[in-house]
């Protein structure tokens, strides 16, 4: 996992911190998505592995060149770090027809970490139409911790989004984000590999900070989305604010003030 790779700019990190995810579309060559279909049909197993990436996936495996890519290697060094812990590895397939979708979820159990947070790796190999079903999303709702299927009652929230996109498309997600896999009615068998990353360094800082004064930054951090109401979505500008100054090291970074009056504790130690 190099560092001379391109990394993500400040406002693109804040845009993850507000929606969950970083998406890079059809980043991965054809070569390797054609090769990752015999590399899937031949079987990779749900594997817990908690060993840095080189002791998992050897030098030149179709893995290590995956996490590779230019780009998918500076977007992980961005969120992550260098050197990060290969949680766990899994492939979903979805058959033809297949009639049954995933419950909405947020992976594991409930998390509570206000500083750190693990990065779920998605590759999809190749496109993935609107009948595929491919992956539903909620965008924003990471920060709101749940407990594995809490959500998975709920069938459709508004301002979801169900994943259509090019092959060799791979998407970041903060590990917390309610999620689930839509069913496929088409005539094609869908593939997404996923794997799960854990931090091994403190995230600050690890993108490329020279727009780190750039007013957008606030303006992504202080979106609503339309799954909560305005009130209740200000819980959810409050959760990035904090998680923006764990990321930052900047304890003064607020939107509206609103971080500095919840802290405001007149007369009390720190």
């Amino acid at each position: 996992m190099t560092t001379t790779v391109p990394l993500l700019s400040s406002v693109e990190v804040a845009r993850f911190v507000a929606n969950g995810f970083h998406r890079i579309n059809a980043v991965v060559p054809d070569d390797l998505n054609e090769e990752s279909i015999g590399v899937f049909d031949a079987g990779i197993p749900v594997v817990y592995h908690g060993r840095p990436v080189p002791e998992v996936y050897e030098e030149g495996s179709f893995v290590r060149r995956l996490l590779d890519v230019p780009a998918v290697a500076g977007a992980l060094h961005s969120l992550i770090g260098p050197d990060p812990i290969v949680d766990h590895q899994a492939l979903h397939v979805r058959e033809p027809r297949e009639g049954a979708a995933q419950a909405l979820h947020a992976d594991a159990i409930i998390d509570t970490r206000p500083d750190a947070f693990d990065v779920q790796l998605m590759y999809y190999p190749h496109e993935v139409t609107g009948t595929m079903g491919g992956t539903l999303s909620v965008p924003g709702s990471h920060l709101r911790r749940t407990n594995e299927s809490d959500t998975g009652r709920y069938q459709n929230l508004r301002g979801q989004s169900r994943l259509t996109c090019p092959a060799g498309t791979v998407v970041l997600l903060h590990h917390g984000i309610w999620h689930g896999g839509r069913r496929n009615d088409s005539g094609t068998r869908r593939y997404m590999f996923k794997i799960r990353f854990n931090p091994t360094v403190p995230q600050v800082r690890l993108w490329d900070t020279a727009d780190l004064d750039d007013p957008r930054i606030a303006q992504e951090l202080g979106r609503f989305f339309p799954w909560c109401e305005h009130a209740t979505g200000r819980l959810e500008i409050y959760n990035r604010i904090k998680l923006w100054r764990a990321m930052t090291g900047d304890a003064s970074f607020d939107i509206d003030l609103w971080a500095t009056r919840v802290a405001n504790r007149p007369g009390r130690a720190a």
